[in-house]
């Protein structure tokens, strides 16, 4: 019998490449480019799985015609850019990667929020320009974060590490909205605590961090009148997904000083990021590297082994989320 046919849309880690080209007839991209609409369209028509990524964009309108994937195993948690509607309407079961980035996303998330509070960037740039002049008492002064109040949106696997890290790490209060109850035992585990809605931890927070999924459903939660519900002073945190902050308004307060700063590792177009945020020194920058660790790139990509394996073996694939 002959083996299916599989795209990885993306490079993936050595050792995760070499078990997929062992177990099935892979189609690697050796360029790494991502690959455009037509392209992907031709995919679907073409092989028996695809493998994407967050940078492979799946609208409805590629799954117009004749399909022949049977399965997406998606590279990741999130699976925002692909339409879970219509690739289960064109009966395509498509699975994600839970669980093994919990801890590496959360560290982003602390490096960021600890960079924007103490001006961990400013203080780089400036010192690799040359234009440090010395210690002095006034210099570059930030903001504390032992003892703080933290305001987690989406109290998930990644947003419960994250607690895990303020609370007993550094010493924060943490609050959280979550839309569903988290039983309050199970909170106190984190040292964090549920108010009733996002309103409510925006108002109560010095910075406030996004750990909800994308999508329409979530789409611009962060907008105008949510930043003017944040305390003045305070910080914003987004290892989410791009779509869930309005960059326009985002801008905005950073410019009218509604908030004081924010760290970002995810963008509404990306890999664009507006001119008006990449000139702002209160914001710090990085380049989507929520699960960039040798370690969980490499599970990220054996899980997706594991869910393609098992759809070809006839049995349940324990990541499915369509």
């Amino acid at each position: 019998m002959s083996k299916p046919r599989i795209l990885v849309t993306r490079r993936w880690p050595t050792a995760v490449e070499a078990v997929l080209a062992e177990r099935f007839d892979v189609t690697l991209n050796r360029d790494d480019i991502p690959l455009g609409e037509n392209e992907l369209r031709l995919a679907l028509s073409t092989y028996d799985a695809v493998l994407p990524t967050v940078s492979d964009k799946l609208p409805a309108a590629i799954f117009a015609g004749d399909i022949r994937t049977k399965i997406l195993g998606n590279f990741g948690v999130g699976f925002n850019h692909i339409d879970i509607a219509t690739a289960k309407a064109k009966g395509v079961t498509v699975t994600n990667t839970p669980g093994v980035l919990t801890d590496c996303t959360a560290d982003i998330a602390m490096l960021l929020l600890l960079s924007v509070a103490r001006r961990g960037g400013e203080g780089e740039r400036q010192l690799r320009a040359g234009e440090w002049k010395g210690w002095c008492p006034t210099h570059m002064i930030g903001t504390k974060v032992t003892g703080k109040t933290v305001g987690i949106i989406g109290f998930g696997r990644i947003g419960k590490a994250f607690a895990q890290r303020c609370h007993f790490g550094f010493g924060m209060d943490v609050v959280f909205y979550n839309r569903s109850e988290v039983d309050p035992a199970e909170a106190a585990r984190y040292g964090a605590r549920q108010l009733a809605s996002v309103e409510a931890v925006l108002a109560a927070s010095d910075f406030v961090s996004l750990h909800c999924p994308g999508g329409a459903e979530n789409r611009h939660l962060m907008n105008p009148a949510r930043f003017a519900a944040m305390r003045p002073g305070a910080f914003l945190i987004n290892t989410a997904r791009g779509d869930v902050v309005d960059e326009t308004a985002l801008i905005a307060a950073l410019a009218k000083g509604t908030i004081r700063g924010a760290g970002l590792d995810v963008y509404e177009a990306e890999p664009h990021v507006p001119e008006a945020l990449r000139r702002m020194e209160n914001v710090v920058l990085l380049p989507h590297l929520g699960s960039a660790t040798e370690e969980t790139r490499t599970a990220m990509g054996m899980k997706v082994v594991e869910n393609v394996t098992e759809f070809f073996e006839g049995r349940s694939v324990p990541d499915r989320v369509a």
